[in-house]
């Protein structure tokens, strides 16, 4: 069975741990009532709409 000859030390443990975990930007979509960006399966922040229905109103 294969034994390591030396310690790892924390930066090359902690840099091998870090290269999976990439920050990834959010998905935006276009709301088809207003045309603005917004997050999929959410409420569209600026018009209160979701699935062509009126959820929130916004003043």
């Amino acid at each position: 069975m294969a034994v390591p000859k030396r310690k790892t030390s924390k930066s090359k443990r902690d840099m091998r741990r870090a290269s999976n975990s990439k920050a990834t930007r959010p998905n935006l979509m276009e709301c088809p009532q207003c045309h603005e960006p917004k997050l999929p399966h959410r409420v569209c922040s600026a018009c209160g709409y979701y699935k062509n229905k009126e959820v929130k109103e916004v003043n």
